[in-house]
């Protein structure tokens, strides 16, 4: 426990420096790979709409093109009629 200030060496400021510049470094590539993680689920979730929607396109049935094909609720469902 001296009284002496402590002298820092060019090797202690460069070390620092590179400790920083690591941080800084990792943090970006942690941001880059979240972003692009985040990029490919939204190209995988776009294309797999996509490949049902036309699947479902070709599955289509004669009966589909009516108007009265799809079951609808009716106006009465659960007010005690």
């Amino acid at each position: 426990m001296s009284t002496e200030p402590e002298v820092q060496t060019a090797a202690d400021v460069s070390t620092e420096e590179t400790d920083e510049e690591t941080k800084r470094t990792s943090a970006l590539r942690v941001i880059g790979w979240l972003s692009l993680g985040l990029a490919v689920a939204a190209v995988g979730i776009f294309v797999g709409r996509e490949i049902r929607s036309r699947y479902k396109f070709k599955c289509r049935t004669p009966y589909d093109f009516y108007d009265h094909a799809s079951e609808k609720q009716t106006g009465e469902f659960g007010l005690g009629v």
